[in-house]
């Protein structure tokens, strides 16, 4: 095994890889994931997080033994940018036990430094809006892929993924491939979370309105209680997932004190203002979110 580090989604972690593979081909993946994708060939401190990755199996697979997490890629795989993808994923058990959590959702900073969070499901109308929002001064902070972390007495989102997948305003041309775009300005450094609005962005919405959501219904704290176990249950960002990754099976990271933590995590969204946003579209979702967060 070839020892090294790789800095990824805002830790650092010991990454051991077979004999002469090269990273080349995953490093064009930093700007998907938050906090990039960056080896160094130095080893990571010793308490770091240990991440094996092998190449002989025939099928993709992922195990955990005490702090270290076991992958298997087929060969061709591993030498592409899903290695990067899957590292990153499998990191997520190191982040949520230092409080850090990846979250599907978008993020947006207002002028004034509040960090709001943006939920919503597939096609809900996350980066439409993330956008439309950059147009009125905000910072963006994340696209699809959102950092959400407990430090102390706050909730802090720290930089997300700083591209977006944006589709074409033709309709005509819904199914052509989405260019990626560069979010700028980008959040540098972490901000204090000031609310969250799950967004519902459709044309046969009839009237606009933000409401109020807590205290949090049934139905909200299992969607929640589903998103944030999202990462570390293995589940990828697009759900199509990158090729060759290990994908079916629940991956075995999680344990009984991260899914108290989560529990807990919950409970702290709850006591910050947290919305439902309905708009026929993301100019009137923008300037609703706007007049709340000026």
């Amino acid at each position: 095994m070839t020892r090294a580090a790789v800095t990824t989604g805002h830790l650092t972690a010991t990454l051991e890889l077979p004999p002469g593979l090269d990273t080349g081909p995953a490093v064009t993946a930093a700007d998907r994931l938050p906090g990039g994708w960056h080896p160094t060939p130095v080893a990571a401190l010793p308490d770091s997080p240990v991440l094996t990755v092998s190449d002989t199996g025939p099928e993709p697979a992922v195990r955990v033994h005490g702090q270290t997490v076991h992958l298997n890629l087929p060969h061709q795989a591993a030498r592409t940018s899903t290695l990067a993808y899957v590292t990153y994923t499998a990191l997520e058990r190191a982040r949520q036990q230092r409080q850090i959590l990846t979250l599907h959702a978008n993020a947006a900073v207002t002028p004034s430094g509040q960090g709001i969070l943006l939920l919503g499901n597939k096609g809900a109308g996350k980066t439409s809006v993330g956008l439309a929002l950059g147009e009125r001064g905000w910072t963006h902070a994340g696209d699809d892929l959102t950092v959400l972390a407990e430090a102390g007495p706050n909730l802090l989102i720290f930089p997300g993924k700083p591209t977006a997948a944006v589709r074409p305003a033709d309709p005509g041309l819904w199914q052509a491939p989405k260019p990626l775009v560069t979010l700028a300005p980008f959040l540098r450094a972490p901000v204090p979370l000031a609310g969250v609005i799950r967004l519902t962005v459709h044309p046969a919405v009839p009237h606009p309105q933000i409401t109020d959501a807590t205290p949090f219904s049934a139905n909200e704290q299992l969607r929640l209680h589903e998103a944030l176990a999202r990462y570390i249950s293995g589940l990828p960002t697009p759900l199509t997932g990158p090729a060759g990754a290990p994908y079916g099976p629940v991956w075995p990271l999680d344990d009984p004190s991260l899914a108290r933590w989560r529990t807990h995590l919950i409970g702290r969204l709850e006591q910050h203002p947290y919305s439902y946003l309905y708009a026929p579209d993301p100019q009137t979702a923008a300037d609703l979110i706007t007049t709340r967060y000026p």
